[in-house]
């Protein structure tokens, strides 16, 4: 991965101290977004990874609910593939299979159409960031109940210090960018 190309997108991260809460550094993609030259070099950082890593044995790629939706359409698109979405409960139509995790203040679900893969169809999950796994976790386990094929899931940031890649389990995990 080129070292130049990595200092472009990581420039663009903002760090917020004790947001939302004392104690807590926010991680800001918001600079990212605004410059499209940083932007589509993460796209393409994401993009040369899943190639290398998997070469053309992704079907789709699969954005979570809400940020992982402005990456995975983008990221389906450098790889000429579909994209479907994981949505927090109650935001999809029609027939939906769920998967609760835990928050820290409660639970929440995730949901996908019944009929947003097939069974066997290889899929990259995709958000933003990755924290404590909670999301991700669910995310795959949702996709496991459709009898899709998880076969990475991918970040922008991964927060390591709260150990979420470990949630995952044997699923492999990339980021472009740690922070402690």
């Amino acid at each position: 991965m080129a070292e130049r190309e990595l200092q472009l997108v990581s420039r663009r991260i903002r760090s917020f101290p004790d947001f939302p809460i004392p104690g807590v550094i926010f991680r800001d993609i918001s600079p990212l977004l605004k410059d499209p030259e940083s932007f589509r070099t993460c796209i393409r950082l994401l993009a040369g990874h899943l190639k290398t890593t998997h070469g053309g044995k992704i079907d789709y790629i699969a954005g979570l609910d809400s940020r992982g939706f402005l990456f995975g359409p983008s990221l389906a698109q450098e790889l000429g593939l579909g994209c479907v979405l994981i949505r927090k409960r109650g935001k999809l139509p029609g027939p939906t299979v769920s998967a609760s995790y835990a928050l820290e203040y409660g639970k929440a679900e995730l949901e996908i159409q019944k009929d947003a893969l097939e069974p066997g169809q290889k899929v990259v999950v995709v958000d933003d960031l990755l924290a404590t796994g909670g999301t991700m976790c669910a995310a795959c386990e949702l996709l496991g109940q459709l009898g899709a094929e998880v076969l990475e899931c991918v970040t922008l940031v991964e927060l390591i210090s709260l150990k979420g890649r470990e949630k995952l389990g044997p699923v492999p995990f990339f980021s472009l960018l740690q922070y402690e």
